[in-house]
């Protein structure tokens, strides 16, 4: 019988480097990195992936616009990105980058071939409507008076002779699949949104452009003439970085992905063109897409114009000023992960950021947290095994009510959802404390029980709590550890100072 671990595989999707992240981008990495240390706790074998996508117009013009060579300059926007990992404590395995002429180009150029080799590339000329901002042609219906919505800028009119893909051949067998939750659009409102494309029909899209205008990017292996347009070769990466096109086996271990992370803004490319892709090269699709929303700052879109985009790192820099950058560092997860509506668009305001620290951090588990190790401290250890410790019926019952929702909440990717379960048994075990009132007992004998209680209700709060704040949770298990046989209690730093 195999004892192989039951394999997850998840990933985000890979960020267009034209510039530094901002909240957005930290938002996916967190959610995928909870995801991902969710299933490693069930003790799968979890394989996470990020990256950036560093070819196409916009990265040639921005890198124009700071006057670097255009490789200089993709590794150096990249290195931002790569960045996030310290700054967010984040575990992904991989960080593909589609410049990387080892890694990823070989198994993009093997997929357009088996694409090829299938009878869906095709040649033709095409006159269209180009928004630089979505490195897409679009149509008229994608605009608002003349202007790409998301961008708000025109598109340019471009004629030129490219390769297209034979998308129309695979829309039903795609809707298909999204309606018998072959493939799973999460949540609802964005299944339905990537199915009404579907009543229309898909069209054909394009795959390459000329290389004359486009020299930024992988050369297609049968027509040197044109460069492979970003669906190709950016959407490659998810089977790339895992041996697509190598001698690597690991493909054949990871792939399909379990779950694809990504933003509203390119629900088409991931649900429709995506699939199409694989299933012309005869591979299975992925098991299920998660659709975040955007970040607005103050209820505005954040714009370099009006100068709200929200750096993540200043802001964990901002707040480490505490004298704690891990303090900072979970915050920013916590309010990311609790703050925003999964699935939806969610609001960040600096007033917003520091109600939730102070409220539910400093005052709400960092002050419990103070408030156990100063009351257990003067008895530790304290000897009982975890499964001896004596636990009242209604915190039973409330804890296997949250684990439940725990698991549903986590499965649908609700994390605000899920933290709320969890801060339940923080206000729970609050209230045990204020009831029991083990500051006021003097008999050892009697304040010992309680303590063990209240640290069996930490101990299950701290193991919930990992995914989401992984340092808070290695802290508290550092002052109250069930540990042979004995509890063991110590005072220590507060988890989060007070803001001001």
């Amino acid at each position: 019988m195999s004892t192989r671990k039951k394999k997850f595989y998840i990933t985000t999707a890979i960020d267009y480097v034209n510039a530094k992240p901002h909240i957005g981008h930290a938002l996916e990495k967190i959610q995928a990195d909870v995801v991902a240390r969710f299933h490693r706790r069930r003790g799968e074998d979890v394989f996470f992936l990020t990256g950036a996508d560093e070819h196409g117009v916009k990265i040639v013009r921005a890198a124009d616009a700071a006057k670097k060579p255009v490789a200089d300059f993709v590794d150096e926007q990249s290195g931002h990105f790569r960045q996030l990992r310290t700054l967010l404590n984040l575990s992904w395995n991989d960080f593909i980058r589609t410049s990387d002429q080892k890694r990823h180009w070989p198994g993009a150029q093997a997929l357009w071939m088996k694409l090829h080799e299938a009878g869906d590339l095709y040649k033709k000329k095409y006159r269209g409507l180009y928004c630089v901002g979505h490195e897409a042609f679009v149509t008229e219906k994608d605009l608002t008076d003349g202007k790409c919505r998301d961008h708000q800028k025109a598109p340019e009119a471009v004629e030129e002779e490219n390769w297209f893909f034979r998308l129309s051949k695979y829309a039903r067998e795609i809707e298909s699949r999204i309606k018998n939750q072959e493939l799973r659009i999460i949540p609802e409102t964005r299944k339905n949104e990537i199915l009404s494309l579907f009543e229309s029909g898909l069209e054909d899209v394009s795959f390459s452009r000329p290389r004359k205008d486009l020299s930024w990017g992988i050369p297609v292996p049968n027509d040197p003439e044109h460069t492979m347009y970003v669906w190709c070769d950016a959407l490659a990466n998810y089977i790339t970085a895992i041996g697509y096109g190598s001698e690597d086996l690991k493909f054949e271990d990871l792939w399909p992905a379990d779950a694809h992370i990504i933003g509203k803004d390119i629900l088409r490319f991931h649900a429709a063109i995506w699939p199409g892709m694989l299933l012309s090269v005869r591979l299975p699709l992925p098991k299920s897409i998660f659709v975040h929303g955007f970040i607005t700052v103050d209820g505005e879109k954040m714009s370099k114009t009006i100068g709200n985009v929200i750096d993540p790192a200043e802001l964990v820099k901002k707040y480490s000023s505490t004298g704690s950058p891990r303090a900072a560092r979970d915050a920013v997860r916590y309010y990311l992960l609790r703050e925003i509506p999964s699935g939806e668009d969610g609001d960040f305001s600096y007033k917003k950021f520091e109600d939730r620290y102070n409220g539910d951090l400093a005052n709400g588990i960092g002050n419990l947290i103070a408030r156990v190790a100063t009351l257990g401290e003067r008895v530790s250890p304290l000897h009982y095994k975890k499964d001896m410790v004596p636990i009242e019926e209604d915190f039973k019952a409330l804890e296997a009510e949250v684990r439940a929702e725990y698991e549903a909440s986590l499965e649908k990717f609700r994390f605000n959802d899920t933290l709320g379960s969890v801060w339940r048994l923080v206000g729970a075990t609050d209230k045990y404390i204020n009831d029991t009132k083990p500051w006021s007992i003097k008999e050892k004998g009697k304040i010992t029980p309680i303590i063990a209680s209240t640290c069996y209700r930490i101990d299950v709060i701290c193991e919930l709590l990992e995914p989401f704040l992984p340092e808070t949770a290695e802290k508290i298990k550092e002052r109250i550890a069930f540990d042979d046989g004995e509890i063991k209690i110590k005072k220590g730093n507060t988890l989060f100072p007070r803001l001001k």
